[in-house]
C-alpha cells in the first residue's frame, strides 16, 4: 500500500551528513588512553550499549481496509428540503467524500462532505452530513444534512456552490469548533462554526473577518487544521502554545494563523525584509505578504500544491501535520500521472509552530485503487478525518472526490 519508510530530511530536503570537521581527530595522547581503555574492556568481557535512537516522529504504516473500501458513497435515500431552493432534494445523490471525524462516547462520528445535482453554472451544491460507528468501518447516515446553506447571514458565500471540507475539534469545554470551506461558486473562503453536540451549529462566517480590516476576506482561503492534542480517550483538544491557538491553513502553500478564541483568526505575515521560500504560483500571488510555513517542493510529488490534512496533532517531539499535495509531473514528481494528489508529513516545532523541523522525503499513501484513480476528480486521496477509537487510528479520506476510504494503524 505505502512506499518504504521516507527519509528523514531537513526542511530544505538536506540529507544529514559528515565530515571531518563534525568529527575532528583524537590528539595522540587521548587516542592511546582511548585504546588501552578498549582492550580494557576487552579482558572484561563487556557488551557495549547500542545508542539510544529518538522517537519517531511520524506516524506511517497505515494499511487500506481494502476489505470494506470504499466504506461511504453517493446515496439517493438521504433527502431533505432545502431552504433556499424550496424543495426536497437527493442532497447526497452525486459525491460522498473529504471527512472529518471526531470520537465521543465511544462512538466515532463523521462528519463528510455530500453533493447533489443543481442547475445552474456551479452545476453541484455541497452540504455537510453527519454519520456514526462504532468499530469505524460501518457508519449510520442522518437522514438529513446538519451543516448547509441557508437564508442566513453567510449565503452569500456559501450558495451556489455550498458548505464544504470540514475539520472539526473541540475546546476545553467540549464545545465543538469545525473550519469550513464556503464556496459561492467563485471563491473558496475559510468559514468558522461551533456546535455542542455536533448537529446544532453558529455559524460566525469568515475566519479572518477581524484580521486587517477585513483585507482577507475577499481572498481564496482553505483547509483549517487547528492544532489540537489527541487524546487516549479519542478528543481532539484544541491546545495554545504561548497563550494562542494555532491553526495551520492554505491550498496553494501552507501558511499559519492564531486565535485567543477559536472563531477570529490572524494570519502571520512575514517579517519586513522576509522573502517567500519559493516563487508564488496560483492563490498564493494574492497571498503575497503570508509568511509560508510549507512550501511545495520543485521535482517532487508536492511540487503544485499542499494543503492541510487533518486537525495538527501536538506531540512531544512537535507538532505533526498530515498534509495533502498535488502533482504536475513537468515541476514534479515524473513518475505520477499529472494532478496526482498524495499525502505526506511534517514536523513544527511545539513551542514555535511556524518553524519547520523535518518533513519526510516520499509520500506514505498515494491512490491505487479504481475508486482512488477514477471519479469525480482522477488520481487523489485526500487525508482529512484522523481518530483515536481504543488501540486503533483511524484514517479517512476522499477517493477521486466521488467516496470515502479508511487506513488504519495500532496505537503504539
Amino acid at each position: 500500500m505505502a512506499p518504504p519508510l521516507p527519509e528523514e530530511r531537513g526542511p530544505g530536503g538536506e540529507v544529514p551528513h559528515t565530515s571531518t570537521h563534525d568529527n575532528p581527530p583524537l590528539p595522540l595522547a587521548l587516542l592511546l588512553a582511548a585504546l588501552t581503555s578498549c582492550n580494557s574492556a576487552d579482558k572484561a568481557d563487556t557488551t557495549a550499549t547500542p545508542p539510544v535512537k529518538p522517537k519517531e516522529w511520524t506516524m506511517l504504516n497505515f494499511v487500506k481496509v481494502d476489505s470494506a473500501n470504499p466504506i461511504m458513497g453517493p446515496s439517493p435515500v438521504g433527502v431533505f428540503t432545502d431552504p433556499i431552493l424550496k424543495q426536497q432534494v437527493q442532497w447526497e445523490e452525486k459525491d460522498v467524500f473529504n471527512p472529518a471525524v471526531v470520537v465521543r462516547h465511544d462512538t466515532i462520528y463523521m462528519l463528510y462532505r455530500a453533493e447533489n445535482l443543481v442547475k445552474g453554472a456551479v452545476g453541484k451544491a455541497s452540504r455537510i452530513g453527519l454519520a456514526s460507528s462504532t468499530d469505524g468501518i460501518h457508519f449510520t447516515r442522518r437522514k438529513e444534512p446538519v451543516f448547509y446553506p441557508d437564508n442566513d447571514a453567510q449565503k452569500k458565500y456559501e450558495w451556489p456552490g455550498g458548505t464544504e471540507d470540514p475539520r472539526v475539534v473541540e475546546d476545553a469545554n467540549g464545545v465543538y469548533f469545525m473550519t469550513y470551506t464556503a464556496y459561492d461558486g467563485d471563491k473558496a473562503r475559510l468559514h468558522v462554526a461551533s456546535s455542542p453536540d455536533l448537529v446544532h451549529w453558529t455559524k460566525y462566517g469568515n475566519a479572518f473577518t477581524g484580521a486587517k480590516n477585513g483585507e482577507y476576506v475577499p481572498k481564496w482561503s482553505k483547509s483549517g487544521a487547528i492544532v489540537s492534542r489527541y487524546e487516549p480517550d479519542g478528543r481532539i483538544v484544541a491546545t495554545k502554545i504561548n497563550g494562542k491557538y494555532w491553526m495551520y491553513w492554505g491550498d496553494a502553500q501552507i501558511w499559519a494563523a492564531t486565535s485567543d478564541d477559536l472563531i477570529h483568526w490572524t494570519p502571520i505575515e512575514m517579517a519586513p525584509g522576509e522573502k517567500p521560500p519559493v516563487p508564488l504560483r496560483a492563490q498564493a500571488q494574492t497571498l503575497p505578504n503570508l509568511k509560508i510555513v510549507l512550501p511545495t517542493r520543485e521535482g517532487k510529488f508536492d511540487s503544485d500544491l499542499v494543503e492541510s490534512g487533518p486537525p495538527a496533532m501536538l506531540t512531544d517531539q512537535g507538532i505533526l501535520l498530515i498534509y495533502n499535495s498535488r502533482n504536475v509531473p513537468a515541476i514534479g514528481d515524473k513518475s505520477l500521472p499529472e494532478g496526482t494528489y498524495t499525502a505526506a508529513q511534517a514536523l513544527f516545532d511545539k513551542n514555535d509552530p511556524t518553524k519547520l523541523l523535518l518533513r519526510t522525503d516520499k509520500y506514505f499513501m498515494r491512490p491505487e485503487k479504481p475508486y482512488e484513480t477514477t471519479g469525480q476528480v482522477n488520481q487523489v486521496v485526500f487525508l482529512e478525518g484522523l481518530a483515536r477509537l481504543h488501540n486503533t487510528w483511524f484514517l479517512y479520506y476522499g477517493t477521486a472526490d466521488s467516496k470515502i476510504a479508511v487506513a488504519t494503524r495500532p496505537v503504539e
